[in-house]
């Protein structure tokens, strides 16, 4: 009795009824877990929603973030940084404030817990079409420039100024500035829309007018002579309303009227902004003028600081040094960042000195301020020690100016180049491009846009371009063809056609010549005639029908790359190109592998994904035994892969093809194994398939089997395939079984991997790396999944099935399993990664799982039933992955159920009343019927 009394004071003076006071007391450790779990549980449901938020907005334009999305997530970060002032307080706590902490961890808890309640639901998108005035722009921080900021939004605000011209040398930060600024004018909505376009030094009329078009979301018809594009676009920019028109990089005067801009006045309440490094240009088009001016020191100096790294700024040996570098950088904030960029985490007074001591040098050689930034930025370049490295970085100034480059593009260029040294396999070529990409990143020589793309900043390609001997983004007329240039970009220009009279005469060093994404419809014959030492040659996404029989001529090519020339019908005889070692030929129109294909035998990397292609000649692929990567289109049946044909790729590393049926692939199996080879990355199908809807444009790890008849071969295929440790094809990720009527189990019960009815486990490596499972009128499935099989397929995220008419149960547990535990007894069925289970079309279907199964996937978003299930009356109870095991009304945090109503209004919910309140406002009728085929 003497501590009760106590106890009851302190009771109320929480406020808490003394019960939870000593619950509070005595379980604060049960408390503390609970309230980490959830903490954890919290934190990664946010790292998914950024991650799958990142991925719709990287799909095409039009999408931003839906505003309860960011808020969600604005808060959600605030509420685990209180979390962590939750935890460290009861980590210091003593024991007699046990009960108070365990109070403040619970509450903390239940907050955290309603976070995740309400958690943004994917299935149903996280992000909108962007308003109409436009998309916010992608921009750095500003340091300093709020003067300058506030003086041209001054001006848009004025009736009377209808044109300003920002104007200042490179690497000032001009784009930088109107970027955000243009972003201003989107959250304010003070014009119909805000157009951003970049025009840059290769100024080209044509093109301009068709980014305008598409940023008004429009289009400009290619065949319309200039006066008839100007009056469309001028239509456009009209109809667009009260707008603003962003001209950025602008290198010299331009006329309005000619590119279709109707003139800005204030009475129509257009806008016209220019950034330009040319003062003259701003009043030669009759702009308000306003320069942007470099930083002050004291700016200049908090940039550098917050760039170079916290291990610098509290080194203060290195502080006076460091100051002297920032006054060399004058100012600039593209000189800052990247110079900054180059001395991250770098703490030897040495480097910092001789650093200094190259800016000096550099800068005092010339005297124009535009030559003074290329030279600072030199000093960057020059600290790239590797020399290959300095190669894959100068390579990037060939794409256009403001281009957002795709990684995995970049990285096989450098390949192709011969910029990364030969290893023994593609992929760890793959991964030293990489490597590099990321020294590239660090030392901010390249922008990171995304986690797949880079950008080159404009004064960056400007240095890039001032070292090398390249030509980027125009046709030279015949006698600008330098003799000593070595590199030439034409790419995504609108060149439609090469004349006669601008033919090189002499190209001797002319290694790389890039033409992608340009409407040429002929190339004259003598074009290649005098580029004897070609090594890079592409015409992807070109019109041409046929190349000139020169392209033979051209004995040290090694790259040639046709990919999306869809008018390519006919090729001339390659027998002469020794050296090839890439040759893509994708989504052309050719119906014969080119004469003398068997002549390469250098090739390594080989993309014949030709729907046209009427056969694989015998005797080709054994001659190509260096192939790494080989790829035929899977839907095309009269190119299936031999696996005699295959059997001496020894090399081969990726996979695209079709397989006659499973013997064929069973044979290939068996070499690969006996070579001990495996492939990293595969696209197979076997049989005839007809529906590519799970086309994958990474096309990794993927098995597709369709109508097969020997349905036992197909499952003691599927056995060995998702068991064996060896397998060639071990971790594969997507399975697709279509039309296979007598396939009645993924795994044959014979085959010592376990059954339905005499095993209750399976190796641990079957099916463990499998994220989705497609099945598509497999007739005499009746259960999908065995329970006995479930542990192996911890990383499962999707299972569809379709249209399989005798499938009665999609998880099911063993009879024996039932008998052993009782039929009461629950059974967990554990899937922690299940995000989507769709069911379409199972007439028999009785039960997601057996009906004294419970399912533990916390993960699960969408549960897609549609068509005629009418037999399935029962959702299946959830327990969280941490808990008791018994089922309550509980649901999936994200979850989401769709289906027709009537579906939903026969549902019975006899065994879990409550269940029903759970799940009433996470379903949403869809009245979607899907494709059959």
């Amino acid at each position: 009795m003497e501590y009760v009394e106590p106890v009851v004071g302190i009771a109320n003076c929480l406020g808490t009824p003394v019960c939870k006071y000593l619950q509070y007391h005595r379980k604060l450790n049960y408390y503390v877990r609970n309230f980490k779990r959830i903490r954890d549980e919290l934190n990664c449901k946010m790292e998914d929603i950024e991650l799958q938020l990142k991925a719709e907005l990287l799909r095409p334009l039009g999408k931003i973030p839906k505003k309860g999305v960011e808020n969600w997530l604005k808060a959600v970060k605030e509420m685990i940084r209180e979390a962590q002032v939750v935890e460290n307080k009861v980590s210091n706590g003593r024991y007699f404030c046990r009960a108070c902490n365990g109070k403040l961890v619970d509450e903390k808890t239940l907050e955290m817990k309603e976070f995740l309640d309400n958690a943004p639901n994917a299935s149903e998108g996280l992000a909108m079409d962007g308003p109409s005035a436009g998309l916010p722009l992608e921009t750095s921080e500003l340091v300093g420039e709020e003067a300058v900021r506030k003086e041209i939004w001054a001006c848009l605000m004025q009736e009377e100024v209808s044109k300003i011209g920002v104007w200042g040398m490179g690497g000032v930060g001009k784009s930088t500035i109107m970027k955000h600024i243009h972003n201003d004018l989107l959250k304010e909505q003070r014009f119909e829309r805000v157009v951003w376009v970049t025009i840059s030094k290769e100024f080209n009329i044509v093109k301009l007018q068709n980014d305008i078009a598409s940023a008004l979301n429009g289009k400009m018809p290619e065949e319309a002579n200039k006066v008839r594009r100007a009056a469309i676009l001028s239509e456009m920019l009209k109809r667009a309303g009260k707008h603003v028109l962003i001209l950025d990089d602008v290198w010299s005067e331009v006329s309005l009227e000619e590119i279709g801009i109707p003139k800005p006045s204030s009475s129509n309440g257009y806008k016209l902004v220019l950034t330009t490094r040319v003062e003259q240009v701003c009043k030669s088009m009759g702009c308000k003028v306003i320069k942007v001016k470099p930083l002050s020191e004291e700016e200049a100096l908090i940039l550098f600081l917050s760039e170079v790294g916290p291990n610098i700024v509290q080194n203060q040996t290195l502080m006076p040094t460091l100051k002297l570098v920032v006054k060399e950088c004058a100012g600039l904030p593209l000189t800052i960042v990247v110079i900054a960029g180059t001395l991250r985490g770098e703490d030897d007074p040495l480097i910092w000195k001789n650093t200094l001591r190259e800016l000096k040098e550099r800068i005092g050689k010339v005297k124009e301020g535009e030559d003074k930034v290329i030279e600072s930025l030199k000093v960057s370049f020059n600290h790239l020690k590797d020399e290959k490295m300095k190669h894959c970085f100068l390579h990037c100034a060939l794409y256009p100016e403001d281009f957002q480059i795709w990684k995995v593009w970049l990285i096989d260029c450098w390949i192709e180049e011969g910029f990364i040294d030969d290893m023994s396999t593609r992929q760890e070529m793959k991964d030293k491009g990489h490597v590099i990409l990321k020294k590239l990143e660090d030392n901010c020589l390249l922008e990171n846009v995304s986690s797949e793309r880079v950008r080159m900043h404009d004064a960056v390609r400007d240095m890039a371009l001032s070292i090398t001997r390249m030509n980027p983004r125009y046709l030279p007329a015949k006698e600008q063809w330098s003799p000593d240039i070595e590199k030439v970009s034409l790419m995504y220009n609108s060149i439609s056609e090469i004349s006669i009279h601008v033919l090189p005469t002499k190209c001797q060093l002319l290694t790389t010549l890039l033409l992608q994404h340009n409407p040429i419809k002929k190339i004259p014959y003598s074009f290649f005639t005098n580029m004897p030492c070609l090594s890079v040659l592409n015409l992807s996404s070109t019109k041409i029908k046929s190349l000139p029989n020169s392209i033979s001529e051209l004995k040290k090519l090694r790259t040639l790359l046709l990919s999306g020339c869809y008018e390519l019908r006919d090729l001339p005889c390659l027998s002469m190109l020794q050296e090839l070692k890439k040759l893509d030929l994708s989504w052309t129109k050719i119906e014969e592998v080119p004469e003398g294909m068997d002549m390469l035998i250098k090739l390594r990397y080989l993309d014949l994904r030709v729907r046209t292609l009427k056969e694989i000649p015998a005797g080709l692929l054994p001659k190509l035994v260096h192939l790494q990567h080989l790829s035929f289109e899977e839907d095309n049946e009269k190119t299936s892969l031999k696996a005699e044909e295959m059997e001496p790729l020894k090399k081969l590393e990726c996979l695209t093809g079709r397989f006659e049926d499973i013997n064929e692939l069973n044979k290939f199996i068996s070499s690969m194994q006996q070579s001990k080879k495996n492939l990293i990355k595969y696209y197979l199908q076997v049989g005839s398939f007809i529906d590519s809807s799970i086309m994958s444009h990474r096309r990794e790890k993927i098995l597709k089997i369709a109508r097969v008849q020997n349905w036992e071969e197909c499952v003691v295929s599927l056995s060995s395939f998702a068991s064996s440790s060896a397998h060639p094809f071990q971790s594969f990720e997507i399975l697709n079984l279509t039309y296979l009527p007598k396939l009645s189990a993924l795994i044959m019960k014979d085959e010592g991997i376990g059954s339905a009815t005499t095993s209750t486990s399976a190796p641990s490596a079957t099916f463990s790396h499998l994220k989705k499972i497609l099945i598509f009128k497999c007739s005499s499935m009746k259960t999908l999944l065995p329970h006995w099989l479930l542990p192996n397929l911890q990383n499962l995220e999707e299972i569809s099935v379709s249209h399989c008419d005798e499938v009665v149960e999609i998880l099911g547990a063993a009879t024996s399993e039932v008998e052993e535990k009782g039929s009461d007894a629950l059974i967990k069925f554990h899937l922690p990664k299940l995000r989507k289970l769709e069911l379409w079309g199972l007439r028999n279907l009785k039960s997601i799982c057996s009906k004294s199964g419970v399912m533990v996937c916390d993960s699960l978003q969408l549960i897609h039933v549609v068509g005629d299930c009418g037999k399935l009356k029962r959702i299946p109870p959830f327990v969280p992955l941490v808990g008791n095991g018994q089922p309550f009304a509980y649901a999936p945090p994200s979850l989401t159920i769709r289906s027709w109503k009537e579906w939903w209004e026969s549902l019975e919910w006899d065994d879990h009343p409550n269940f029903k309140n759970v799940l009433q406002p996470l379903w949403k009728e869809d009245r979607y019927e899907p494709f059959i085929v």
